[in-house]
């Protein structure tokens, strides 16, 4: 049986967009999945270049029905975030034509996430549902919610945690009480941040765009510059690297901290690949990942950590450390991406 990945990329990134996307990318390659690229020629806003997209898309989505053979298994990465008039009607005719497989693996869900979903995010969502024929999910809350959507329980697969490929040699990090947050750093979009500096006695270490400058303010709060997802980790060597969410530090509120109820952040698996403990929402669906690798420390509110970081010792700290560094070099090696793209596999294969 034949495997192939339909790869979206933009102009003349040869790379499937984010880290994450790119990852799933590399290892299903590594797994013997030929890459099928569907290419956005450009980005201009204007009627002249939409047309030129769509015909584009038009000419890649024809190759790619050439190229896919019968019976095959063909993986797909969700949601889709371009629109493409030919995608869906390309992708059924593969299904009913060539009697293709369909392997969906999905990064998000807008209906969950909530403040990004609309009418367009709806339909994919409702096409992914009726063209996957085994589905890669999150966690089990995930799946749990999949199945209430209607899925057939048996098509679910659960990643456990995303993978975050790279080479940084794993060493202790350095004891510290103190936490890191890497990423997206607009107090507009990522609320909470503006109210870190309230941690008394706490360090806070920011790596990212959009850093706030009024954050200069508080002694507590350092900005050491942003960096691509190929050097943070070397920038990730002490303390407890935090995932956290929405409008508040006490507790994850808001739609984008409601979120970590369901998904697996990536910045989670930034962390632990680059052998930093975590600090994590005990209402994350990963909490409970967390606790079982004992990598890291749950709290409800960000408040408690003062509490937490007294009856720390070092001892303690170096063996979370030590679980870590072995959660890490699965991570950096892909083998949870690895082994859900097995079992859906196995699906499949058993359905045929």
């Amino acid at each position: 049986m034949k495997k192939y990945q339909i790869v979206e990329i933009e102009g003349s990134h040869q790379h499937a967009g984010t880290k994450a996307t790119s990852d799933i990318h590399d290892i299903a390659e590594e797994l013997g999945y030929k890459s099928v690229y569907i290419k956005m020629n450009t980005t201009v806003d204007s009627k002249i270049a939409k047309i030129k997209r769509q015909f584009g898309y038009y000419n890649d989505f024809n190759e790619a029905y050439k190229i896919i053979e019968k019976n095959s298994i063909v993986l797909l990465q969700h949601p889709f975030h371009n629109k493409q008039l030919t995608r869906e009607k390309t992708l059924i005719k593969l299904k009913k034509e060539k009697g293709v497989k369909y392997l969906s693996f999905i990064h998000d869900i807008e209906k969950l996430r909530k403040f990004r979903y609309n009418n367009y995010y709806e339909h994919e969502f409702v096409f992914m549902k009726n063209i996957a024929d085994v589905i890669v999910c999150h966690n089990k809350v995930m799946k749990e919610f999949l199945i209430n959507e209607g899925i057939d329980e048996q098509k679910i697969i659960v990643l456990e945690i995303f993978d975050y490929l790279q080479d940084k040699r794993l060493a202790s990090p350095k004891f510290e009480k103190s936490i890191t947050v890497a990423g997206n750093l607009d107090v507009e979009k990522c609320a909470y941040i503006k109210d870190l500096s309230k941690l008394n006695g706490i360090d806070i270490h920011l790596y990212g765009p959009n850093y706030d400058e009024q954050l200069n303010d508080y002694s507590n709060v350092h900005y050491h510059g942003s960096f691509p997802p190929n050097e943070i980790p070397n920038h990730l060597n002490a303390g407890f690297g935090l995932v956290w969410d929405g409008n508040s530090i006490d507790g994850c509120k808001g739609d984008s901290g409601q979120y970590l109820k369901f998904n697996n952040p990536h910045k989670l698996s930034l962390y632990l690949s680059s052998g930093l403990p975590v600090v994590l929402w005990n209402g994350a669906a990963e909490a409970g990942f967390i606790k079982k690798h004992y990598a890291g420390i749950c709290v409800d509110s960000l408040y408690d950590l003062s509490k937490g970081f007294e009856l720390l010792s070092e001892e303690e700290y170096l063996k979370i450390a030590e679980n870590v560094k072995q959660l890490g070099k699965k991570l950096q090696n892909g083998e949870y991406g690895k082994k859900a793209i097995a079992q859906a596999e196995k699906v499949l294969i058993d359905e045929i």
